[in-house]
């Protein structure tokens, strides 16, 4: 199979779950470009930035016309999470290849469990809690800035259980979160964007965001419950698949 079809192929299904999910792009995207489209792990970390940001901006309008993003909260996320986003930017390019892999497993593969162990809330008021807004958001930036992730696969998760928005909202308002923090990482990886193959990338792109706009009309017919699980379980497949690669 060419790398054109490939990237196509991959981009699609990474759209789908970011519009869907508000999350998994990136942590769909690293390994695909690195197992599939042959990129090293900080290339694919810069590369899956690039792309996820370009796609969760499709999805951030698509899910604020219906209401479904909670704009306070997202942006206290997103604020407290630039600095952290831009120095673990910095520090990536020195993180050993095999680390960097287990790491990014390890983050996924906990996020996803605790996921699993969480049900969306009820149709309740939700009151932000600003502290633990920042908190939860200046980790997402770190992680953002080092594994090279838009931070939806955990701020999904953060914002249902730390913060209680229903599931659709915590979808909604994680794409605004992955679209700043995203942005604040690739300012700290200018160089590395400039030496990205986008005859790969650019078409991982346009797959990326048309798959967006489907993931967002699946999001409008499938349970918040049923989301959540399916989310959880695809990231713990993935975080299975690349500890044991970077084990071996």
């Amino acid at each position: 199979m060419t790398a054109l079809v490939l990237a196509l192929t991959a981009g699609a299904v990474i759209g789908l779950a970011l519009g869907a999910l508000g999350g998994g792009g990136s942590v769909l995207a690293v390994p695909a470009l690195i197992y599939l489209l042959g990129f090293s792990p900080v290339g694919a970390t810069t590369a899956s930035l690039v792309i996820v940001t370009l796609t969760s901006v499709t999805a951030l309008v698509a899910h604020a016309r219906d209401g479904h993003v909670r704009w306070r909260a997202g942006l206290l996320f997103a604020a407290a999470g630039i600095a952290p986003a831009m120095l673990g930017g910095a520090l990536a390019a020195r993180v050993p290849a095999v680390v960097l892999t287990a790491a990014f497993a390890v983050v996924a593969g906990a996020a996803a469990v605790r996921m699993l162990r969480t049900r969306p809330p009820a149709d309740a008021a939700v009151t932000v809690r600003p502290g633990r807004a920042a908190a939860a958001g200046a980790g997402l930036g770190a992680v953002t800035g080092v594994l090279g992730v838009g931070g939806g696969f955990l701020a999904v998760p953060a914002l249902v259980s730390v913060l209680g928005l229903r599931m659709r909202e915590a979808v909604g308002t994680s794409l605004l979160v992955i679209t700043v923090n995203s942005l604040a990482a690739l300012a700290t990886r200018a160089g590395t964007v400039e030496r990205l193959d986008w005859t790969v990338v650019g078409p991982f792109v346009g797959a990326a965001i048309l798959g967006a706009w489907d993931g967002k009309r699946l999001s409008a017919k499938v349970s918040g419950h049923t989301l959540q699980r399916t989310f959880a379980v695809v990231l713990l497949a993935v975080a299975v698949f690349m500890l044991v690669d970077a084990a071996l």
